[in-house]
């Protein structure tokens, strides 16, 4: 939650008109639990989702996070009928295809992945050739130069997200209303 990644983010969904709601995961800072192995995380974003859905009930949902957030974010978001969109910021990927994004070429909710050139855990390149099985739903913004945390390029991972939701494939989301 207080990942400059993640706060950068936010700013962009609030510069695109778009109410963000920022929460840990059980067993992360003072939230109480313990980290479950992403079973109980997607519990936590289903109440996350259902918070937003009672206070903002005419507002599309868009479901996103950050690493191991959004692995969670993806796989929750692209069957949960409530979400309309979907944000993966520094998706890790490894040689080994220990993770599998596969289910989003089940789904036809647009995807936006941003990632750092230099993302340590999963290059610019390796998650090139992860999306590009998925379907053109599924947009990757690659930052040059960027690590894992956009170390450095904050501002560059502002604006793709800003502009996907401002005039992008996302732009189309917020219209629904």
């Amino acid at each position: 939650m207080h990942t400059k990644a993640v706060y950068r983010a936010a700013q962009a969904f609030n510069d695109a008109g778009v109410v963000a709601l920022r929460f840990n995961f059980r067993g992360v800072g003072t939230s109480t639990g313990s980290h479950d192995d992403g079973v109980g995380e997607q519990d936590d974003l289903r109440a996350a989702l259902d918070w937003l859905e009672v206070r903002f009930p005419h507002l599309p949902l868009i479901a996103g996070g950050f690493s191991f957030g959004s692995m969670v974010a993806l796989s929750v978001g692209a069957e949960e009928g409530r979400v309309v969109g979907l944000l993966g910021l520094g998706l890790p990927v490894d040689l080994e295809d220990r993770y599998d994004y596969g289910y989003l070429a089940g789904t036809t909710k647009p995807v936006l992945v941003v990632q750092g050139e230099d993302d340590e855990f999963g290059s610019g390149e390796q998650v090139a050739e992860t999306v590009a099985r998925l379907g053109s739903h599924v947009t990757l913004v690659r930052v040059a130069d960027a690590d894992h945390y956009f170390s450095g390029r904050l501002d560059e991972l502002r604006a793709a997200v800003r502009g996907y939701y401002d005039s992008g494939p996302g732009a189309r989301l917020l219209t629904m209303v």
